[in-house]
């Protein structure tokens, strides 16, 4: 498992020179919502497709 440090830098690596802070802070946004659902996945704090199909009542 990669720290969050190695993870930011991997990130600037991949973005285009032009990059604005905007874009790397949309993109830091969204690394950061990707880490939570894995440790949230990781903690049991998930639902089945079964179960959300339940809870959004489709």
């Amino acid at each position: 498992m990669s720290t969050v440090k190695q993870d930011v830098k991997e990130l600037i690596d991949h973005l285009p020179e032009d990059a604005s802070i905007e874009d790397i802070q949309y993109h830091l946004y969204v690394l950061e919502k990707i880490r939570r659902g894995q440790a949230d996945i990781r903690n049991g704090r998930h639902f089945s497709r079964k179960e959300a199909k339940e809870r959004l009542n489709v």
